[in-house]
């Protein structure tokens, strides 16, 4: 998987920060549509800082959740200009106590702008990782925990990147394709239930 990258659009640090926000219960491709012109009208922290919720929310109203990601990122956007001169922190701990910003997207923040390491779970690397028995734990935190201490720091990014994309177009939730997986021969397939092959109907 060669072309393995992060699937959302942005140019700067705020807009990374705003993307991974609403790509919370949202696709990517989503995320990536309403956001060329959430960005032209709110170019930087103060933008959003100016504004109220319901200025925001209709650029992003078709994203899940899409009042609480407006008034989260209004919010959060006061908390950078009065605490970080208007600046995306690169600490995944300055990051978290922003509004609307969890322990995943503080990682998937830093990961990519080169702050503090982090291997960020979301749905994908938490389903792969227990799957192909890299850990046997489902709380997110935990499954960090054994993925770090399995991949040397430099692969982190590599490593999730790796899992997220092979998540969303091969190991699915439901149905896996395991039939065209490019380590279907290394996978225990834990917790996946595979549907039975259809055996021919005796004829009467």
């Amino acid at each position: 998987m060669p072309d393995v990258r992060i699937e959302l659009d942005y140019r700067t640090p705020l807009e990374l920060l705003v993307a991974v926000i609403l790509s919370a219960q949202c696709t990517d491709k989503r995320v990536n549509l309403v956001t060329p012109a959430l960005f032209e009208r709110f170019p930087d922290a103060s933008a959003y800082a100016r504004a109220s919720a319901e200025e925001v929310e209709p650029f992003i109203q078709s994203c899940g959740l899409y009042r609480a990601k407006a008034k989260n990122l209004v919010a959060a956007a006061r908390a950078l200009v009065a605490e970080h001169g208007g600046e995306v922190p690169r600490s995944r701990a300055s990051l978290e106590t922003l509004p609307g910003v969890g322990h995943k997207t503080a990682g998937v923040v830093c990961m990519h702008l080169g702050g503090d390491e982090a291997f960020p779970v979301d749905t994908h690397v938490k389903r792969l990782a227990f799957r192909l028995g890299f850990t046997r734990h489902t709380d997110p935190d935990k499954v960090e925990e054994d993925m770090r201490g399995l991949l040397p720091s430099p692969q982190w990014m590599k490593g999730h990147q790796l899992l997220v994309w092979h998540g969303r177009r091969t190991c699915f939730a439901r149905s896996p394709a395991c039939e065209r997986c490019v380590v279907a021969d290394l996978c225990p397939k834990k917790g996946v239930r595979l549907k039975p092959s259809a055996e021919p109907r005796e004829t009467p």
